[in-house]
């Protein structure tokens, strides 16, 4: 097993996650709920398919790609989206 991988996977997933609108969905599902246990389960459910689908095209994609291709691409589409989150300030 690669402790490596696994915990650099888990640190940056983590720490991504934090603060994000899916943890502010679940705090606000959890705090108007009289079963906090299923939101959990649920949200912790979306996630780990969330996370499945991306691992398995992920997989299958780096078949046909080079993986510094994939990382050249996903840096581009996080650049996009943060020039397109800069430029629609509205502030």
């Amino acid at each position: 097993m690669d402790w490596q991988l696994l915990f650099l996977s888990f640190g940056t997933i983590f720490l991504s996650e934090l603060g994000d609108k899916s943890q502010l969905a679940t705090l606000s599902l959890s705090g108007s709920s009289t079963a906090p246990r299923f939101v959990f389960i649920g949200s912790a459910a979306a996630l780990l398919v969330a996370s499945s689908i991306g691992v398995f095209l992920g997989d299958s994609i780096s078949v046909f790609l080079p993986t510094k291709l994939l990382k050249a691409i996903a840096a581009l589409l996080f650049a996009i989206m943060a020039m397109r989150l800069f430029m629609n300030n509205d502030d």
